[in-house]
């Protein structure tokens, strides 16, 4: 993980941090301190006045939407390289970004009060994918390549050819990184609706769905669920109907582009 990221991660889970920590951190890093700035201006927080400072985006943000924005902005170095035939890493990067937006608008008309946490779990959801970049590129490029065409589960294709999938590696990797319980559950579930009637379940089935939808609507790397369905279940939980879902595969569009727009 970069370094940054690290003592982001550590100011999260440390309860004694302050919002100060967590700016001084930003500001040691001009292109985060940039890259927070520009999404703190950006559409996806409509603020009532433009941010100039990290200190006034603490203020205004507060403290959980700034670690967020911060985290997001800086994951975004880790996803570099190939990932196969017609997709780089960037189109992975696109893909959780929009993942990341679809499910926190999700959850701002369910749960708004989790909204920030969804983000981040949508967000960092394929990170599994990334580690087999980084450690078995040519391997993932086989799987990337045969899903393309194969009907059977991404996830499947991953174990029949590599041993294990990227939902196996993503929860242990969030688990070592020590993301938050969330952030695991999605990471090492989100091609399952969750069986816990909890909150970590609920951010699962919202990331889930979110996934379903940008890959069905092609959004940046879509292999890994562009056949996934979402469930009656979760459809009806989340107000997707038959009279609703033009729209709001419209809405996923507009989202996504908005999303990856403003973290690019």
């Amino acid at each position: 993980m970069p370094e940054v990221t690290v003592k982001i991660n550590k100011i999260v889970k440390d309860p004694d941090s302050s919002p100060d920590d967590l700016e001084e951190v930003i500001n040691h890093d001009p292109a985060l301190a940039s890259r927070v700035m520009k999404i703190a201006n950006s559409s996806l927080y409509s603020l009532p006045s433009p941010v100039k400072t990290v200190k006034r985006a603490v203020v205004m943000l507060g403290f959980k939407s700034v670690n967020r924005v911060a985290m997001a902005a800086s994951l975004g170095h880790m996803f570099k390289g190939k990932l196969c035939t017609k997709h780089s890493a960037k189109d992975l990067w696109t893909h959780s970004i929009a993942v990341a937006a679809v499910a926190r608008d999700l959850a701002t008309k369910v749960a708004p009060e989790i909204a920030e946490e969804v983000f981040l779990a949508g967000l960092t959801h394929d990170l599994g994918l990334v580690a087999l970049l980084q450690v078995m590129p040519k391997e993932l490029a086989a799987v990337c390549d045969k899903a393309e065409k194969d009907p059977r589960p991404f996830v499947e294709i991953e174990r029949e050819m590599i041993g294990m999938d990227h939902e196996q590696i993503g929860a242990s990797l969030t688990t070592a990184w020590g993301f938050p319980p969330a952030c695991r559950m999605a990471a090492g579930a989100h091609h399952h609706p969750a069986t816990e009637a909890d909150e970590t379940g609920l951010v699962t089935d919202l990331v889930h769905v979110a996934d379903t939808l940008c890959c069905g609507e092609r959004v940046g790397f879509s292999y890994t669920a562009h056949r996934q369905t979402v469930p009656p279940a979760l459809a009806a939980k989340f107000g997707l109907n038959e009279e609703s879902w033009g729209s709001t595969k419209e809405r996923v569009t507009a989202l996504a582009y908005a999303a990856t727009t403003i973290f690019a």
